[in-house]
């Protein structure tokens, strides 16, 4: 139990550090006085330095180990929330939010490595409640966020505290965390999993169920009040419980990720997700009530919860090798693909509203939430190809 806590922990604080700085925006706007428009172009370094870290983190992790990487990337990432926070002006917030975005794109590889290391340690599918994990991170960090907020914190004080938590936690359960020493072995050892990523199409099929879930989520989170303050006639306040619900639901789905993927197996998992979150999603689209929206939403929510989550845990195993470590550079191909959805898809969904409305925008991501079906099957058969490949090889 004590690797599960660990790194359950260590999703947790990769949500918190998320969570503690993105809810500040309007204060850090201020604090570096900078419009709309300008403030975005400087969000563009988290999502750089996102895609840059997630790109090369597979092969950083399968040689450093999972544990020393989560030291170094939680690390920076607490060095960042401390960077962001005392930035006096638009240049320097934008290197600041690369780093943070660096720091967590690794991290998001190296706890998802030490995740399935524990999956397999375990024989139990534990992705989906590890997410959860995460979620409730940024839950916490955006309710501390947002009591700083209230009694007057700057940035500054409010993001160094996050830190000093941050580094304190992690430093309290890092020895615990599986793979703090890479293993290596003498014997040379030959599967499919040591093919360079790219030439495997099940790990381009998994990632497209990554880059699915990654749009269909990016989009209740940007686009959903939106949606119901323009469209479904709900205030700002109330406009706002539609992408908590859809995040509390997703969160008690990932909970018991475990229980529903023993009995019905995670392509299936995946199969009757895709069809939830897209049927949620085209209700949302389609029926001009703001009910329709918040159930819809929340549906979304139960859907996706373990499209992202299952699709690196099947990353991972499609990466595993005869002694039982690997998987590091199958992860990481699969999650730097799947950021691509984070940020092209937001873009892409704001020009589709502007030309035609929200309504037609969450029609598409009815459509991109659906596409993870047929995504799913061919994976598993892409898979069962290998493996009889293999057989027979």
């Amino acid at each position: 139990m004590r690797d599960r806590v660990a790194v359950f922990i260590v999703f947790a604080l990769n949500g918190l550090a998320v969570g503690s700085w993105a809810t500040r925006t309007p204060a850090l706007t201020a604090q570096v006085h900078a419009s709309p428009g300008v403030f975005g172009l400087a969000l563009l370094g988290a999502s750089i330095g996102l895609l840059a870290a997630a790109s090369v983190s597979g092969r950083i992790v399968e040689r450093s180990g999972a544990g020393a990487s989560v030291a170094v990337s939680t690390g920076l990432a607490a060095v960042s929330l401390v960077l962001i926070g005392f930035a006096p002006g638009v240049p320097f917030l934008a290197g600041a939010l690369f780093v943070m975005g660096v720091s967590i794109g690794m991290l998001d590889v190296a706890m998802n490595v030490a995740a399935v290391a524990v999956e397999r340690r375990s024989g139990r599918p534990l992705m989906p409640v590890f997410h959860a994990g995460f979620s409730f991170g940024a839950l916490a960090g955006s309710l501390a966020a947002g009591l700083a907020a209230g009694h007057g914190w700057s940035p500054a004080r409010h993001l160094t505290v996050a830190a000093v938590v941050t580094v304190v936690v992690l430093v309290s359960v890092l020895r615990v965390v599986p793979g703090i020493r890479p293993r290596h072995t003498t014997e040379p050892v030959v599967t499919t999993g040591r093919r360079a990523p790219a030439r495997r199409p099940v790990l381009w099929l998994l990632a497209a169920v990554a880059l699915c879930s990654a749009i269909a989520e990016g989009a209740a989170g940007d686009w959903s009040a939106l949606l119901m303050t323009a469209e479904r006639g709900a205030g700002p306040g109330a406009a706002a419980l539609a992408f908590a619900g859809f995040q509390l639901v997703m969160t008690l789905v990932r909970l018991a990720g475990p229980w529903v993927q023993r009995r019905f197996g995670p392509t299936r998992c995946l199969v009757g997700g895709a069809a939830l979150a897209a049927a949620g999603l085209l209700a949302t689209a389609t029926i001009p009530v703001a009910a329709a929206g918040y159930a819809g939403f929340a549906l979304a929510g139960a859907g996706l919860a373990a499209s992202f989550p299952l699709a690196l845990s099947l990353a991972g195993d499609a990466g595993k090798r005869a002694d039982g470590t690997g998987g590091e550079r199958e992860i990481g191909f699969v999650t730097a693909i799947a950021y691509t959805g984070f940020l092209g898809g937001p873009p892409l969904i704001g020009g589709i509203a502007q030309a035609a409305g929200y309504g037609v925008a969450f029609l598409f991501v009815a459509l991109i939430a659906a596409l993870i079906l047929p995504a799913a099957l061919a994976a598993r058969r892409s898979r069962r190809r290998e493996e009889t490949q293999q057989v027979a090889g």
